[in-house]
């Protein structure tokens, strides 16, 4: 598999990645998944804290230890920032110093592991303590337990925030062809500060796939049922036996060259070896670009801009 440079730092990742929210709560099942990534290729791992109560964390450390791989050679990326208060249901949300010098350590000890590749701030609004979040992640990173940091935001004012004020190498953000709001302004700031875009959601809630028709009656973003129905049928005639909708789907993500990886989401071995066959497809050309373009819009950021 094709690997990345993340932005301007040391990690290098195949193109495809994954996902790991959506691997459940079977740990067999998800174990023995995990295993057939890494087996194939798939060095980038995203989980995060709040996936599962933690268990997603427990899940992807078992894997790691019990895999042929290397533990050197597997980017293990996990989140933080959300908050769980004894008594109460749901989480708040806590970008402080004190809480991801503590909740660290409970991510190492879930993952197993002595140190996070890639630890990432899992939301984030202009408001937050923007200062004091940086010297927390400033800290880890001295002090060994994190190799880099990231941010995971869909907001174009907290990104550039970070993005100017952080060594941040890497922003985790919703990008697809359904969903191309990042094309506006966000990977051309990316790719101007040497960050890279870990591109979530490429077949945007499975609408971008081969079964997808059956998904697009609730609409997406900015795109009413009946606009999904008729495009889903325009984009499928572009796929042939050599490249499915979904493996044009995540090309089309990773052609912008501010993309590191992109992570689809997998919960069977079928779906997950259909996506890393995404990185074995030729890539697409300058005209099929333009075409898958022409067929759908540049949304636009509406808040937070």
């Amino acid at each position: 598999m094709k690997r990345n440079r993340m932005g301007n730092s040391d990690l290098y990742v195949g193109e495809i990645g994954l996902g790991c929210m959506s691997l459940g709560t079977d740990k067999t099942k998800a174990v023995s998944l995990l295993h057939e990534a890494l087996d194939r290729g798939v060095n980038f791992l995203d989980t995060a804290d709040l996936y599962d109560d933690g268990l997603n964390e427990e899940i992807v450390g078992e894997a790691i230890r019990s895999s042929s791989v290397r533990r050197e050679d597997i980017v293990v990326a996990t989140k933080v920032g959300n908050r769980r208060i004894p008594g109460q249901e749901g989480w708040v949300w806590d970008p402080s110093k004190a809480y991801i010098l503590s909740s660290v350590k409970g991510s190492l000890r879930r993952l197993g592991v002595e140190y996070i590749d890639l630890y990432q701030l899992h939301g984030g609004t202009i408001e937050d303590p923007i200062d004091e979040t940086i010297e927390a992640f400033e800290q880890l990173k001295q002090e060994g337990w994190i190799r880099h940091y990231g941010i995971s935001s869909i907001r174009p004012n907290v990104i550039r925030e970070y993005a100017n004020r952080s060594s941040i190498v890497s922003l985790m953000s919703q990008y697809s062809l359904l969903d191309r709001r990042s094309e506006e302004t966000v990977l051309e700031l990316l790719e101007e500060k040497g960050i890279g875009l870990i591109a979530r959601g490429p077949v945007a809630k499975g609408i971008l796939t081969e079964k997808g028709a059956s998904r697009t009656a609730k609409g997406y973003l900015d795109y009413s049922a009946e606009e999904l129905a008729s495009m889903h049928g325009k984009l499928l005639e572009l796929a042939d036996e050599g490249r499915s909708l979904s493996q044009l789907a995540i090309r089309y993500t990773l052609a912008h060259p501010a993309v590191s990886v992109a992570i689809p989401g997998a919960s069977s071995l079928e779906q997950l070896l259909h996506n890393i066959a995404a990185s074995e497809v030729k890539a697409l050309t300058e005209e099929e670009l333009s075409t898958l373009r022409s067929l759908t819009r540049l949304n636009t950021y509406e808040q937070h801009r």
